[in-house]
């Protein structure tokens, strides 16, 4: 039978919102998880298999593992945040943690929470996507095989394998070469040698192949509708390659694997294929005396719920907004911009801002992950359900999350300040998403990396710098001010600094200046403004507001 009747791709989102881009904890080895593997099947009873429950992991993590409790719940979180949900569901929560009065009351809520045992497995296997190889530090990338020989075409042309978790050849070339051991953390204990290793009469049972839909899905060819993994290895007319017997109820091992590797191909909805073959946008504007072109490339006219994907590249000195069916739902790239100011006024799934500088982003609400790498000056604002960042210099974010934002490796001078801002349909965005105002952790972040746990590496905005961001655009919709509002010392912050004008207007008044002495007046304070627009780069903010072609309703398209 011809088995390129089926096509199987490895999933991007697993790896672009949940594989932490830091090294993993050592102790996430195979070694280890086979280990794992092996207990939870034992304590079935006690909340670990099918199911694993927090306060299982915790003890396994803390345990047996040595984890610290915030690395454990970390990873557990993140899992969960990538299982189906809807925003209802995401929203009950969020209005528990935020009715628990202590630590414990906390604790006992993340108790009754469980996650997939086998997916949790493999979903801690994956974080060594970004596990540093002393020799690939050594002598660079990977040897080259026949299956990663065509390298990611990446925005400007070069290799783009620093960020593996938005690089669809890391993610087939992951999983094509661990895919025994992905296989063998799936078998039953019974199916495995003394050494923890298949043989060739070792079988597969049918959940350890649903776990599997976690990172692999396909299509019959020549057809759009997606299938789960399992769904396909199931199918009638594959049972003779997927080696499924309809007796025993399993597969078989070894052929499931060569089926498997018979399979896999490249994701037809991953960043390469959005590059190559995807809709080209043209959101920006060729700004006067620059070679850089911006691009920016969808695949949502394509792709179905959960692979939409939006990459902008090299977007330069201008403002681009949007608020559009392109976006919601969709993973956001944006790369090497610079001296931009970008609104994405839209529900997105995720987003990752790389090699990006001296900019701001004004996001609508992130469902999962908001990443930031190799960033300088930039200034983010968002509600987003995670933030992470990692080799940022110089950088400010205003938000609200209902997670610890993580400082990851190589970070300076990190801001942190509440979010500020507001556009008409963002409770509405909130609402779709299921982010709430409560709880807020923008001011409690967690140093993840083993190189400094030094706490200076970061600061809060003193409330004294802290000014209210104003979105320039005309929406329909309902929000009118911040959701949740501002902590009370920013509050106060601002009600000192409207006291001060009201004084300043009252003085000007009082001073029963005549019209020509006004006039006079008029252009120095005029003057001393526009110097004050220079001098803080709000000018060319300004300037950018001017659409190149007269008439065009930026944020609406």
């Amino acid at each position: 039978m011809d088995q390129s009747r089926v096509l199987l791709w490895v999933k991007a989102e697993p790896f672009i919102v949940g594989a932490l881009q830091v090294p993993p904890p050592s102790k996430f080895s195979l070694h280890y998880l086979r280990k794992i593997s092996t207990y939870v099947r034992t304590r079935a009873t006690e909340g670990a298999y099918p199911r694993l429950y927090w306060s299982t992991w915790r003890h396994i993590a803390c345990g047996k593992l040595q984890l610290a409790k915030d690395l454990a719940w970390l990873y557990f979180e993140i899992f969960d945040s990538l299982a189906v949900k809807t925003p209802e569901e995401r929203l009950e929560w969020s209005e528990i943690l935020s009715n628990c009065t202590s630590e414990d009351e906390v604790e006992r809520q993340r108790n009754q929470l469980s996650v997939d045992t086998l997916q949790f497995l493999l979903f801690l296997y994956i974080q060594q996507l970004n596990k540093v190889s002393l020799r690939t530090s050594l002598i660079g990338e990977e040897w080259p095989s026949p299956r990663n020989r065509s390298q990611s075409p990446d925005l400007t042309e070069k290799s783009s394998c620093h960020n593996k978790n938005w690089n669809d050849y890391s993610h087939q070339t992951f999983v094509y070469d661990h895919l025994s051991d992905l296989l063998e953390l799936l078998l039953d204990p019974e199916q495995l040698t003394a050494s923890s290793h298949s043989t060739n009469s070792s079988l597969v049972s049918r959940e350890a192949v649903v776990a599997l839909s976690f990172l692999i899905e396909g299509a019959v060819r020549r057809t759009r509708k997606i299938y789960p993994l399992h769904e396909l290895a199931l199918w009638q007319p594959l049972h003779a390659e997927s080696g499924f017997s309809k007796i025993s109820k399993t597969f078989s091992f070894y052929k499931l694997e060569a089926w498997l590797r018979a399979c896999l191909t490249g994701n037809p909805f991953g960043t390469s294929a959005c590059l190559k073959s995807g809709k080209k946008l043209a959101w920006a504007h060729q700004v006067e005396g620059t070679t850089k072109r911006a691009k920016i490339a969808c695949n949502t006219h394509v792709a179905p719920r959960m692979h939409r994907m939006v990459v902008m590249s090299q977007v330069y000195k201008q403002t681009l907004a949007r608020s559009s069916d392109t976006l919601v739902g969709a993973h956001v790239k944006i790369h090497r911009c610079n001296e931009s100011f970008i609104y994405l006024l839209s529900p997105l799934r995720s987003v990752t801002i790389e090699k990006c500088r001296n900019s701001t982003f004004v996001l609508g609400p992130v469902q999962t992950a908001l990443h930031l790498q190799s960033c300088d000056n930039i200034k983010v604002i968002a509600v987003c359900h995670r933030l992470s960042i990692s080799s940022t210099t110089g950088c400010i974010f205003h938000i609200l999350t209902p997670t610890r934002p993580l400082i990851l490796s190589g970070n300076h001078t990190v801001t942190f300040a509440p979010f500020h801002t507001h556009y008409p349909m963002l409770e509405d965005h909130m609402a779709k998403t299921g982010l709430a105002t409560v709880p807020n952790y923008w001011d409690n972040p967690m140093i993840v990396c083993r190189e400094n746990r030094d706490t200076n590496v970061f600061r809060l905005l003193p409330p004294c710098e802290f000014y209210i961001f104003i979105i320039p655009f005309e929406m329909e919709g309902d929000t009118t001010e911040i959701p949740g509002g501002l902590p009370s010392s920013y509050q106060k912050a601002l009600g000192h600094r409207e006291q001060k004008i009201h004084i300043w207007q009252k003085t000007v008044k009082e001073a029963r200046l005549t019209k020509d002495q006004r006039k006079q007046f008029q252009v120095l304070v005029e003057n001393k403004f526009y110097e004050w627009l220079i001098n803080t780069g709000h000018l060319q903010q300004l300037d950018s507001l001017v659409p190149p072609a007269a008439g065009s309703k930026q944020a609406a398209g």
